[in-house]
Order: C-alpha cells, then structure tokens, then sequence
C-alpha cells in the first residue's frame, strides 16, 4: 500500500478555505482599529488582506488540481455527514475577500464580481445542504446520520448568509442583502436549536470536532456588525453583541479539553468567530466610554496573537507532515449516545 505522504494532496479537503476566513475577518477587524491605531493598524490590515488572497488563490488552484487527480477523494467529502458543510467555507471566503477589497481599495469590478459570486454560490450551498434533510430518515425518523451532521459546523453552510450585507450594501444592492440576511438569521435560530437537542440527546460531538464549538461565536458576531449596515438600531447590535460573548465563554469553558487535542486545520475554527467578535467590539467601542475601546484593542491583540499561532501550528503540521493525512481511526464516528 502507498504512504499517505505521498498524495498529501488527496487530504486537502473543503474546510481549508476557513484559513482564508480567519485571515479576512481579522483584516476587517484591523480595519476597525484604525482609529485607535492610525496608519499601522491600515498597513496591518493590507499585510493580512493580501495574504488572504494568496492563500485563497493558492487553495483554490490546489483544489482544483485534487479535482482533477482525485476525484473520489472529492467525492467523499461531499457524501461525509459531517464533511460536506465545510464546502462552504469557499463562498463566504469569496463574500469575505470581496469585504476586504472594498474596505481597503474601495468600489471594483473585481470585488462586485467576487461578492456575487459569493452571494450566490452561499446561497445555493445553503439549499444542497438542508435539501440533505429531505432525503434522510427512515419512515420519518431521523437517521444517526442526521444527528451526527449536527455540529456548529453546519453554522457555516446556513447561517453564512448573513455575511453577505458587510460589503452588499455598500456596494448597492441592499435589498439583496437584507433578503439573505433572513435566510441566515432564521436558520441561525433553527440549527441552534438543533445543536442543543443533539447535545441533550446524543452526547458532543468528535473530539477533532471540539475547536468548531467556537464557531457559535461567529453569526451573533456577523449579525451585530450586519444590522448595523442594514440601518437597524445600535441597541440591536449591542443584544447581537451580548449573545456572542455569551457563545465566547461557553466555548472558552471547553480550553483545557482542546489543549489535548492534537493540532489539525479544524483549530482554524476559532479565528474568523473571534475576529468577527473583535471587529464587532471595535465597531461598537465608538459610540462608548474609553474603556470599552481598550477592551476592543486588547481583544484585537489576542486575536491576531491566536491566528499568528494558527498559522505557526499549520505551517510546521504541513511540514512535518501531519495535517495533509487520512482521517484517524473510523472516519467521524458517531458521538456517544448517537446510536441507532
């Protein structure tokens, strides 16, 4: 049997493009902080944004060649109840880099181009996804399957939508990005409701599933910072602003159990729900008291800490070979308590 080492390519799944998610969103933040910063905390957020988009081109042409060399490895990733949300890491990098080029260089075709795309595509995602619904359980049931798809993963393909207002009303279209807006919010309410019965009745999810907990940060976070564009009162983003912190130590209640978990692209989970939090901070530090704005600034500075170790621990697991491998022992197993 050939090692794994050499087709490290055949392991390069979906949710690498969260690592393009972390970057942008903490290019945004950065953005956020320019007041307080000045010119640096601008010359930072071009440094990041610049790096997303290498990243993301890189990603994208890699992934491209998987496609082409390893189709079913593809395949399985798409049929994975667990797996195939992460396809939507890739629409809302796209929403995501299209933010950033508006925030950094203005109005492009380039950037109108890559936020449809985005748009679009998310939504779409969004619809393959729950139509997995409909076509799982038996006799009305649901399946194991359908609960061991539930995890703060499946926040990415469906509550995603709500990024698309950050650059889409700026960029004109705000009747569009309101519209999607309220897929994503109402579909946040719905998956978390999933999540907590599943945790109820079926146990937590995989142990390499743990660092995705944090992901619960990421649509109250999103969604205080999209009301905002959308023209809704402050005290709207402040309730927004309020849940996420909730999400942020209830997730932070599960460090020590991550801390023996071994480094895998996942930890990239924690970084854009962070950062969105962050930037959300920022936002709201300027209309507040002067300390609210140290808190943002010293929430900035443990952010870009954390993705600075992100990338460190990604960087030496591909070189020591230790991310780009199979999946260890059964593939995603059920939790606990998740049986037939």
């Amino acid at each position: 049997m050939a090692s794994h080492h050499a087709t490290p390519l055949k392991f390069l799944a979906p949710g690498w493009f969260s690592v393009v998610m972390g970057l942008s969103g903490l290019t945004l933040a950065w953005v956020r902080a320019v007041p307080y910063a000045g010119d640096s905390a601008q010359v930072v957020a071009w440094v990041l944004g610049m790096s997303a988009a290498l990243v993301m081109a890189l990603l994208l042409a890699l992934s491209l060649l998987r496609k082409l060399r390893h189709p079913q490895a593809l395949l399985e990733d798409l049929h994975h109840p667990v797996r195939h949300v992460f396809v939507a890491t890739f629409p809302v990098s796209l929403i995501l880099l299209a933010t950033v080029a508006f925030a950094l260089g203005g109005d492009s075709a380039l950037a109108r181009i890559t936020w449809m795309t985005g748009a679009v595509s998310q939504i779409l995602v969004t619809v393959w996804v729950l139509s997995r619904w409909l076509n799982t359980g038996d006799g009305g049931k649901p399946t194991v399957t359908f609960w061991t798809g539930i995890t703060p993963a499946l926040l990415i393909a469906v509550v995603g939508n709500v990024v698309v207002p950050l650059a889409g009303v700026r960029m004109g279209y705000p009747e569009w990005a309101a519209a999607q807006f309220g897929v994503g919010i109402f579909f946040w309410l719905v998956v978390l409701t999933l999540i907590f019965v599943r945790l109820g009745q079926h146990g937590m999810w995989p142990e390499r599933l743990l660092p995705a907990t944090f992901i619960t940060i990421a649509p109250p976070s999103v969604i205080g910072l999209a009301v905002l564009q959308l023209g809704a009162p402050i005290p709207f983003a402040w309730m927004a602003w309020g849940i996420a912190m909730f999400f942020l130590f209830w997730s932070a209640s599960m460090l020590r159990r991550l801390r023996s978990t071994a480094f895998s692209v996942t930890f990239w989970a924690l970084s854009f729900p962070l950062a969105s939090l962050t930037a959300l901070t920022l936002r709201l530090s300027e209309n507040t008291a002067a300390w609210f704005g140290v808190l943002a600034m010293l929430m900035l500075s443990l952010t870009s800490l954390l993705v600075a170790m992100l990338v460190f621990g990604t960087l030496r697991g591909l070189l020591n070979g230790t991310l780009l491998v199979p999946e260890p022992g059964p593939a995603i197993a059920p939790a606990q308590g998740d049986r037939p």
